[in-house]
């Protein structure tokens, strides 16, 4: 009987080992085009300089109407479909002289160019560390230059000269800030262009994606260098890098769009409560759009609201086609942050920019245009993300040409350089 007992006793130990050694393993995730991205030369400099003219094409299509409402683009310029001369005064974030012609381009395009520069000081070799310091450096170049003797003798160069320190002056106490210690950083990034969420790293992290060798590394070296960003702020500022890298691999849309939903090495939607908020914008926005884009419109909703839904002037496209664009206009009108350049906002225009345009350039620059906002900053970003994906030779001939030549001889930007110099890098 005890040996009856005892067999009992080991069989039913023995069953619970058994049972604690049992476990389902945790799922992982496959990495998201894992791996390195292989271009052929001529085919990588054509999509890097369809990047950076297609971003500066979105830029001067927005450089006129910068911060307008969509109401009052319609009554100056009725619905813009190309280039428009920059009538607007000069400002450090804007442009640097009154009443450009079109073409002409603003901060988002000067940021891609000090990129091209920083990468090629560093041998694309990008860190925070030497980030900040490329950028006190320039800073301080800047103010040296106040000693000129040219400078001393007249008040217009004077101008010219504190208007470029004050594009760069908010850039640089983050910079220097970081480079001293973590206290005076978090301080001066808290008070970045008064401590709100900002699209400071949209600006140039797209760049970003242009030189790595996987959508992962995109998301990481971009996530690393937004320095001036806060919250998931810093988030979406990789994400953009990464769909941009992404754009290098594949003319397929939703591909570049859903990489958002993929890469996330820092674990945003994880986030109790509140999840990864990017992603969320995102899959809210493409409902949208495919809901607004299945609904049967009849004619009486153009008698009812013939105000609301007007037409504008120069609008390719049937009343049925701008009822629908100006539905998607009122959600964004309705989620509208306290800034325009609020970094959830540009998000949420430029993935229903691109999701409404499907691909097409034109469409898509067209869409973010015409709503105004910061439209010159969204566009620049979907015009870097399309641009790659296309490359230059399959932008719009008249708007390619334009933004080229007139960057070159008039700003002192030149495109194709810049795109070479990325190329032998």
């Amino acid at each position: 009987m005890k040996y009856v007992s005892l067999l009992i006793l080991v069989c039913i130990v023995g069953c619970k080992n058994e049972n604690k050694k049992f476990d389902i393993p945790s799922p992982t995730n496959s990495t998201y085009a894992s791996e390195k991205l292989q271009l052929a030369d001529s085919v990588y400099y054509d999509k890097v300089l369809g990047a950076l003219v297609g971003s500066a094409i979105g830029d001067a299509m927005g450089a006129s109407t910068e911060m307008w409402h969509r109401k009052d683009i319609q009554l100056s310029y009725g619905y813009i479909n190309g280039l428009t001369p920059a009538v607007r005064e000069q400002s450090p974030e804007g442009t640097w002289e009154h009443n450009l012609l079109s073409g002409a381009t603003t901060d988002d395009t000067r940021w891609k160019s000090l990129m091209v520069h920083y990468f090629k000081a560093n041998n694309n070799t990008i860190s925070p560390d030497n980030f900040a310091q490329y950028i006190i450096e320039y800073y301080t170049s800047l103010t040296k230059a106040l000693a000129n003797k040219d400078i001393q003798t007249s008040t217009d160069a004077l101008d010219t000269k504190i208007e470029k320190i004050d594009w760069i002056k908010e850039w640089a106490r983050v910079s220097m800030a970081y480079k001293k210690d973590n206290n005076a950083y978090l301080q001066a990034l808290n008070r970045f262009y008064g401590g709100e969420m900002s699209c400071a790293g949209q600006l140039y992290t797209p760049m970003i994606g242009l030189i790595s060798k996987s959508p992962l590394e995109a998301y990481q070296k971009a996530y690393d260098l937004s320095l001036f960003d806060i919250g998931y702020a810093k988030d979406i500022s990789a994400l953009v890098s990464t769909m941009t890298h992404m754009a290098l691999r594949t003319e397929d849309l939703d591909s570049i769009m859903n990489a958002s939903k993929f890469i996330d090495p820092i674990g945003y939607a994880d986030s109790r409560l509140v999840g990864r908020i990017p992603t969320v914008i995102l899959d809210g926005t493409q409902k949208n759009v495919r809901r607004i884009n299945q609904l049967v419109l009849i004619d009486s909703l153009f008698l009812k609201d013939s105000l609301i839904f007007k037409i504008p002037k120069g609008f390719i496209g049937s009343k049925k086609d701008w009822v629908r664009q100006e539905m998607l206009y009122q959600i964004l009108e309705k989620d509208k942050r306290g800034i325009a350049l609020h970094s959830a906002e540009i998000w949420q225009i430029l993935v229903t920019g691109l999701e409404f345009g499907k691909g097409d350039f034109v469409k898509t620059m067209q869409f973010i245009i015409n709503y105004g906002r910061d439209n010159d900053t969204v566009a620049a970003v979907a015009g870097m993300i399309l641009g790659a994906k296309l490359g230059y030779k399959a932008l719009p001939k008249e708007l390619r040409e334009k933004v080229l030549k007139v960057n070159k001889g008039n700003l002192g930007i030149d495109l194709e350089t810049l795109a070479k110099e990325m190329t032998q890098q």
